[in-house]
């Protein structure tokens, strides 16, 4: 599993980190974001690249599980 930390980048920043790490090919990943907006872009673009997404609020934080 790839972690992707997107924290402190604002949007789209965290989208095209995710896009290159699901270049990969991996079954699953982790992004951690710090912010709503990049929580739904990445969640978005995810789930039309086929990926199921579940949202962990950790504080201030998300951590989004990404799985095929």
């Amino acid at each position: 599993m790839k972690t992707i930390d997107a924290r402190g980048l604002s949007c789209p920043e965290p989208v095209i980190m995710t896009k290159n790490a699901l270049a990969s090919k991996e079954a699953a990943y982790e992004v951690l974001v710090d912010n709503v907006t990049a929580k739904e872009n990445v969640t978005r673009f995810a789930t039309h690249q086929g990926y199921q997404v579940k949202a962990e609020e950790k504080g201030d934080e998300y951590l989004l599980h990404l799985k095929k």
